[in-house]
């Protein structure tokens, strides 16, 4: 059974410091390697861009970051687009943009519905990130992105589509635009950040009119009378409920104390919210 490349990225162990971005220009601006890619320019191209998301309002906000580049895909549109063998993908899983052949096809760049394809005007040329194929060619096992990742958000790694199909359903992982049906090499770890919402909020006591923290309350949230989330305030008395659907209408919150005191509240989602401070 043969085996390809794949790439695993964590979001929420990326930390926006554009090393992958950065390697790729080093290792591709004004660098020819004949047969895998011609120079990159070194303005206007994102190779390996990075795509940033923030969520929910004060006091309980967060900020994540992804990388996004070239997904590898077994069904591309960007081979379709390309003439006369321009783009094809190897045995192995990557995908190249011929240098050559492909000169002059700009539209192999409109084709990318991932938008990580550029045009270089002066080589009159798509160009792509393309997983290394000449380093992988001569016996690499981690792309240079991987390599100088310092929180371990990347994971390059070649395995057959059955084993691939198995990490994909341990992990949890997901694709990009999955309804593109393109069926990508790229799979992400934790894109709920980037694509999903929360609720959070702030459960005090009152005792003799000085408000403190409450931990260990659960909150349950439910949806047409369904339980879609759960959690455990903390020493700070925070809930945080990740994970759900934006704009998908009303919820019913359901705080209970440790004492089996509860409250109920109806709260109604449109993008990640601070639902604000409750007292039990």
């Amino acid at each position: 059974m043969s085996k390809k490349w794949n790439m695993i990225v964590d979001v929420a162990k990326c930390e926006n410091c554009h090393n992958c971005f950065l390697v790729t220009k080093d290792e591709h601006v004004s660098n020819d390697f004949p047969g895998y890619s011609a120079p990159q320019p070194l303005h206007g191209h994102e190779w390996i861009a990075m795509r940033r998301h923030e969520r929910g309002q004060a006091p309980i906000v967060d900020a994540h970051s992804m990388p996004v580049m070239c997904n590898q895909c077994d069904d591309a549109p960007c081979i379709r687009a390309g003439k006369d063998g321009a783009v094809y993908q190897r045995d192995d899983g990557i995908v190249i943009i011929d240098p050559v052949k492909a000169k002059g096809q700009k539209q192999i760049v409109n084709s990318c519905p991932y938008k990580v394809i550029y045009w270089n005007d002066e080589l009159d040329l798509p160009q792509k990130w393309i997983f290394d194929a000449h380093l992988m060619d001569a016996g690499w096992t981690r792309t240079r992105a991987e390599q100088v990742c310092a929180t371990g958000a990347l994971r390059s790694l070649k395995v057959s589509d059955e084993e691939m199909r198995e990490i994909a359903t341990a992990e949890k992982l997901d694709v990009l635009l999955p309804e593109r049906k393109t069926k990508p090499r790229v799979y992400y770890k934790n894109l709920h950040l980037m694509h999903k919402a929360f609720v959070g909020g702030t459960l005090v006591r009152v005792t003799d009119g000085v408000e403190d923290c409450q931990s260990g309350v659960s909150a349950e949230l439910s949806h047409n009378g369904k339980v879609v989330g759960a959690a455990i305030t903390d020493h700070f008395g925070e809930f945080k409920i990740d994970g759900l659907e934006p704009e998908s209408g009303s919820y019913v919150l359901t705080l209970t104390a440790p004492g089996g005191k509860s409250s109920t509240h109806p709260v109604h989602l449109g993008i990640s919210q601070y639902l604000g401070v409750f007292a039990l």
